[in-house]
């Protein structure tokens, strides 16, 4: 399951940096995608990660649409390709 997040948040780039750019925060919101079941927390969560690191808003829905799709990863109601 990792790995398939990790190529999910990597196509994701929310701030047009390119695949690369983000492996601390694909690690952290790993291990946050752990500890939560819920969305919108794994949302905010996501968000939080983000802007720590780049100090660059991110719009909630976007890491709602990424959330969302972690979270059907995380319960196998995806099957990636």
């Amino acid at each position: 399951m990792n790995r398939f997040a990790a190529d999910f948040l990597k196509q994701w780039d929310p701030l047009g940096q390119g695949e690369d750019a983000y492996d601390e925060e694909i690690a952290d919101v790993i291990a946050a995608l752990h500890e939560t079941g819920h969305p919108s927390e794994l949302a905010n969560r996501i968000r939080l990660i983000y802007e720590h690191s780049h100090e660059f808003w991110i719009p909630l829905e976007s890491c709602m649409d990424i959330a969302y799709k972690l979270i059907a990863l995380k319960y196998g109601v995806v099957c990636p390709a």
